[in-house]
C-alpha cells in the first residue's frame, strides 16, 4: 500500500480525497463540461471513476489528489495520475472546477505532481492524454513543458499524446 501524499504548494493543499468531494466532482462530471474526457457521465460511470481515482493510489502507487485552496479551504479540482487497463502508460490529467478555472491552478497543481512523480515515485515519464478540441489543456500540456507524441498507444485513437520529460 502506498500512503497518499499531501502536497503543499504556493496557493494550493493537494490532498487525499474524500467523500465530501463527490459532490462537486459529479456536478462537473454530469455536465456538458466533461465532454473532453469522455462525458456526460452518468451518475454510476463518475461514482466508478471517483472510487478508481482513489483506488490507484493501493493499486498501483499514484492516483488522484484533490486542490483545496489553502487560504478558504474551497475544493477547486483535481489533479491525478492515472495507470490501469483504461492507460497505457501513466497519465497526469487535470481538471478544474467551473468557479476556478482562469487563475493558474491546473497549473500549480499539474507541476507539483508531475514533480513529485519523477522526485518520489522515480518516473522517468509521463504522458498526457487531450481531446484535440480541448485548447486550454492542449496550452497547459504545453506549458508544462511536455510535447506532442504521435507514436505513444492511445486509450481513444484521436487523442493527442502530450510526453513530459522523457
Amino acid at each position: 500500500m502506498t500512503a497518499v501524499p499531501t502536497i503543499i504548494t504556493e496557493r494550493l493543499l493537494l490532498r487525499p480525497m474524500t467523500a465530501d468531494d463527490w459532490e462537486p466532482y459529479s456536478a462537473l462530471m454530469l455536465s456538458e463540461r466533461a465532454r473532453y474526457m469522455g462525458g456526460p457521465f452518468s451518475v454510476k460511470v463518475a461514482w466508478g471513476m471517483f472510487c478508481a481515482d482513489h483506488a490507484q493510489w493501493d493499486l498501483f502507487g499514484a492516483g488522484a489528489l484533490m486542490l483545496e485552496d489553502r487560504d478558504t479551504r474551497a475544493c477547486l479540482g483535481q489533479v491525478g495520475i492515472n495507470s490501469g487497463p483504461l492507460f497505457p502508460e501513466k497519465e497526469i490529467g487535470w481538471l478544474v472546477f467551473p468557479e476556478a478555472e482562469g487563475r493558474g491552478y491546473a497549473f500549480e497543481a499539474a507541476s507539483a505532481l508531475r514533480d513529485w512523480a519523477r522526485t518520489v515515485r522515480r518516473l522517468n515519464t509521463l504522458v498526457s492524454y487531450v481531446d484535440p478540441q480541448n485548447d486550454r489543456s492542449r496550452r497547459l500540456a504545453e506549458r508544462l513543458g511536455a510535447t506532442l507524441d504521435g507514436t505513444a498507444p492511445r486509450p481513444d485513437p484521436t487523442d493527442l499524446v502530450y510526453r513530459h520529460f522523457a
